[in-house]
């Protein structure tokens, strides 16, 4: 192993120069960067996709266990450049569990093309590799690492340090992050690595216990332990059909779901016919062939499966499973508790049992969306290893096992760069430090729609408990709890390994989170003064009143101003407490989270007696729970977290040079002339004597390509209303809505509005403020710049445009004196709403204009457009937040494939009344329970659960009943009257041309 330097070098480095060109350099490089490019794209036309790199594949001996004589085989594929420059610097790569080698080929072939030698190989049990998983067993899978090392290290296309000792990288995702760790641990030959997603002890991470009493007091991680060990070890053999979920992009540190990535295709054999036919009544046997397929992936002999019908059975029960690590798994689910020699055995085959060998410098990267390995494993991983003065980059990013957003290409940017500076020598960019991905704050205009727009950055990683601390005091007495027999009905924070199959891992925030009546008590903060961001483990003091163990669940919500409650990443923390008469206190660790709490959100503390992910006693107990004291909770954050705004394009500069000859070229037009008996603006409008706002008859728009987007539509929108345009992708709405403001050329048809025939020009269109497809604004400038920039453009005298008011409405706040580029999403959508509004204009039409908007904003934007309408004037607006519309709108336009299908106020076409779907397993007997309780209109069996009409009686309540009379309840979900009336009227939603 290689010296490694006691700090990174500075070098004079092109960003150096950069800051430092003189005035002609710039257009000169872009020059020379465009002449490199064509000449590339030249040489890769002739030279083919294929020619990056070269790949072979090998089937490697290994020992099955230290100074055994009997050998398995690793499957192993090794990708070189196609240009041989010598010996070259080595990677190796490690899959995910249940995964193969081909999960990471396309990163393989990635760095082959940046000049390395990648080895890639199935651990044991996985794709065609040959023995059985022992969880990454230091005398087994990690072992085997050393002999990939040592095959390397005979290459001559390989870089050595010295001889037998290979310059190399190790890195990997997940159960390939920990080998990562574990080899770097007892293998001190490794010279660089970048563990992504993994653990630092999986007894805590199988049994956390959120008031630091250890894997041995733990609670049972149920759910996720339970997916690893029937997902991950089976092959078709044993009869389990593979779960389909498409797996991720390992390449980047994207971790798959547990058996996302083992199915058929990795199973010992295809599926032979038994040697007896199955004849109703005669037993299945295994065919010889499958045994010896079985045997042969194994490493057994199969005369001893053949002849032992209780070894075949276990091995069918534990499938490619070493049979102690089946039987730890077994006796935990049993007893829903580690024993001593458990915990002992998890924390061998863990990083934190070597953690204080490690010297090689380390880019740790971790998802914040895990429930399954939460940011405190990387803490525990990062802490040990600075203990080491180990050089260490800490990256907090988006995703995780529970799915999300994943950053492909900057994870594979940074995991190059990193290689590059301890494999080659190149300099580094930069020290190691630490950086969060932040996708709500400011989007740099290199950002792409795969990635988190901005990076939060800092000197050096300094823990979970923030470098200052905010103290939030919470309201709420003694509250009694009850803990239901065997955790059921339980409470739901997350879906474990579930998330991207079922698709709510894209939910941002708490869409999914459910805490059961009966079972929580909850403490409330006051609305907060000003934003807060929250970076590392919130902390609270909770007391415990009762007899016996309290198994508890505690979690943090974000409740907006509309009272609507977020828990951030979906994550909980378990805790398990000896209760006594006299009460027991605890502190609570809650799980670290990276997120911003706005200014008049309030803080909810929720501590239940079950969660779906975890174990919890059989016996139902009751029990008080409390605040210790005058106590709240406690918030770390970590200020000095730099997250600037993105890089401003060259050309935008000229921009506003550009916008000021505009604007004065039209200021010297002067305004449009009323013209031909058009009638001059006369904002505020009089609803008596005015025509209509609005009013569309027989329009139609066909485009060259023959695609009828419009279809002789008509419809009026009167004084006072908020109409709702709605429609599927390929309706007609954007372009309804272009041909409005004299965007598009209708073929046929006419739009006026106040009674003037919409055309290029028209002065009516003084009186309209529109916003359509996306905000836009010169990101340098403050957002109040752009406003009145774009007020001047319009030639209409300052005193018309009533900023101050379009700024109030829209909620800036001391956001519109920042630059734009230093705006989140919503922020900007914001901007973009309040330019709309310059001048108030009698009619307002709005295109989708609550994206990129949270909660309360959405509920702020409701109440904007129902008081403007109030006030005399009119809104249209397109959307497909159907809710949206349905609390906002007082009538409907409904549009499929570019004809009008229904018109009319909302309530006409969705009826009244209240109505929920309660998810139960047996829906006609809880309908015929349903039906029986007062305040129920009419309860029916469906296929999904029980529909009820309820007439007086609240949903809550009605969960409450059905649970009293012994029903399991899993869910209970409003049924949107508007969105079953718009699928009725669409035909359910049939996929569509777009728009």
């Amino acid at each position: 192993m290689r010296q490694h330097r006691p700090g990174l070098r500075t070098l004079v480095s092109v960003k150096s120069w950069l800051r430092t060109r003189p005035r002609w350099a710039a257009p000169a490089a872009v020059l020379a960067c465009l002449v490199l490019v064509a000449a590339l794209g030249v040489t890769v036309l002739r030279a083919g996709p294929a020619a990056g790199f070269r790949v072979s594949e090998a089937m490697l001996a290994v020992p099955e266990s230290p100074g055994s004589d009997t050998t398995i085989g690793i499957d192993t594929s090794f990708f070189l450049p196609a240009a041989d420059d010598g010996p070259m610097p080595a990677v190796l790569i490690a899959h995910g569990f249940g995964g193969n080698k081909a999960k990471t080929a396309r990163q393989a072939e990635a760095l082959a093309q940046e000049g390395y030698a990648v080895l890639t190989w199935s651990a044991r049990g996985f794709g065609e590799s040959k023995g059985q998983i022992a969880l990454n067993d230091p005398d087994r899978e990690v072992a085997d690492v050393s002999r990939l090392i040592d095959w390397l290290a005979e290459r001559p296309e390989v870089a050595q340090d010295r001889k037998g000792d290979p310059r190399v990288g190790v890195t990997g995702s997940s159960y390939g992050g920990a080998v990562t760790l574990l080899s770097a641990g007892y293998d001190d030959r490794i010279d660089a690595i970048a563990p992504q997603n993994t653990y630092n002890d999986l007894g805590d991470a199988f049994f956390p216990e959120a008031t630091g009493a250890g894997a041995a007091n733990g609670v049972f991680k149920q759910m996720w332990t339970s997916l690893m060990f029937t997902w991950g070890g089976f092959g078709d053999f044993s009869g389990l059909a593979e779960p389909g979920a498409q797996a991720p992009d390992e390449e980047a540190g994207e971790t798959p779901e547990p058996g996302g990535e083992q199915g058929a295709e990795n199973a010992p054999g295809e599926q032979q016919g038994s040697d007896q036919d199955p004849a109703e009544g005669a037993p299945l046997t295994p065919s010889q062939q499958q045994l010896a397929e079985l045997a042969d992936k194994l490493g057994v002999d199969p005369d001893d499966l053949a002849d032992d019908p209780d070894a075949l059975g276990k091995r069918i029960r534990c499938g490619f499973y070493r049979e102690e690590i089946c039987g730890l798994y077994e006796r935990v689910a049993e007893n829903q508790a580690p024993t001593d020699d458990i915990v002992e055995l998890l924390h061998r085959n863990s990083p934190a049992s070597v953690l204080d060998r490690v010297s090689a410098p380390t880019m740790l990267v971790h998802g914040k969306r895990d429930s399954l390995f939460t940011l405190d494993q990387a803490d525990a991983n990062i802490r040990g290893l600075q203990q080491n003065d180990v050089p260490v980059d800490v990256l907090w990013l988006e995703g995780g096992h529970d799915g999300g957003q994943y950053e492909s290409g900057y994870i594979r940017e940074r995991l190059t760069s990193w290689f590059d500076t301890w494999l080659k020598d190149e300099p580094p960019d930069g020290e190691p430090g630490f950086t969060v991905s932040r996708p709500d704050g400011p989007r740099g205009s290199a950002a792409r729609s795969d990635e988190a727009p901005v990076k939060a950055t800092a000197e050096r990683y300094t823990g979970l408990t923030g470098t200052t601390q905010r103290d939030i005091k919470l309201s709420g007495g003694l509250q009694p709890v009850t803990a239901p027999p065997g955790g059921s009905p339980a409470s739901v924070s997350s879906l474990p390994g579930l998330g991207r199959l079922t698709g709510l891992a894209e939910l941002d925030g708490g869409g999914f989170a459910v805490d059961m009546p009966g079972q929580l008590a909850t403490y409330e903060s006051a609305p907060l003064a000003e934003p807060t961001q929250i970076t590392g483990s919130p902390t609270a003091e909770v007391t415990v009143v009762g007899e016996g163990e309290a198994v508890l669940f505690a979690k943090l919500y974000d409740v907006d101003r509309s009272g609507q409650a977020t828990l951030p990443q979906q994550l909980v923390a378990p805790l398990r407490i000896d209760a006594t008469d006299a009460g027991t206190t605890a502190k609570v660790v809650l799980p670290p989270i990276d997120y911003r709490v706005e200014e008049g959100h309030t803080l909810r503390l929720a501590i239940s007696t079950s969660d779906m992910s975890y174990a919890t006693p059989d016996e139902t107990a009751t029990f008080n729970i409390a605040l210790a004291g005058d106590q709240g909770v406690a918030l770390p954050m970590r200020p000095e977290l730099d997250a600037p705004g993105g890089a401003v394009p060259e050309w935008t500069w000229g921009l506003p040079l550009a916008s000021v000859i505009v604007a004065a070229a039209l200021l010297l037009v002067g305004r449009p002339r009323a013209g031909r008996g058009d009638p001059a603006p006369s904002p505020g409008g009089d609803p008596e004597s005015d025509p209509p706002p609005l009013r569309i008859d027989g329009l139609t728009k066909r485009y060259p390509n023959g695609h009828l987007a419009v279809d002789d539509l008509a419809f009026e929108v009167r004084h006072g209303q908020v109409l709702g345009l709605l429609g599927p992708n390929g309706a007609g709405k954007t372009t309804t809505l272009r041909m409005l403001m004299g965007l598009v050329r209708p073929d046929s048809g006419q739009i006026r509005i106040f009674g003037r025939r919409v055309v290029p020009g028209t002065p009516a269109l003084a009186r309209l403020g529109s916003f359509v497809e996306g905000p836009g604004a010169l990101p340098h400038l403050s957002g109040r710049a752009n406003l009145d920039l774009y007020w001047q453009a319009t030639g209409r005298p300052a005193a018309e445009a009533r900023i101050d008011d379009a700024v109030r409405i829209a909620d800036l706040g001391a956001a519109l004196d920042r630059p734009v580029r230093t705006y989140s999403q919503g922020m900007r959508q914001r901007l973009a709403i309040a330019q709309a509004m310059l001048g108030l204009p009698d009619l307002l039409v709005l295109d989708e204009p609550t994206n990129g908007l949270d909660p309360p904003q959405i509920r702020a934007m409701r109440d904007v457009l129902v008081a403007y309408a109030a006030e005399g004037r009119t809104v249209v607006v397109s959307s497909h937040l159907l809710a949206e519309v349905e609390q906002t709108c007082t009538h409907v336009v409904v549009m499929d494939r570019g004809r009008k299908v229904a018109e009319g106020r909302v309530g006409e076409l969705v009826g009244d009344g209240s109505a929920v779907l309660i998810g139960t397993p047996d829906p006609e007997a809880t309908a015929e329970l349903a039906a029986g309780i007062d305040g129920v209109a009419a309860a029916v069996a469906d296929t999904d659960g029980v529909r009820v009409q309820l007439d007086g009686l609240g949903s809550g309540a009605l969960v409450a009943q059905l649970v009293g009379l012994g029903v399991q309840v899993d869910r209970a979900v409003p049924l949107r009257r508007l969105e079953d009336a718009f699928l009725s009227l669409i035909g359910g939603g049939a996929e569509r041309d777009p728009a």
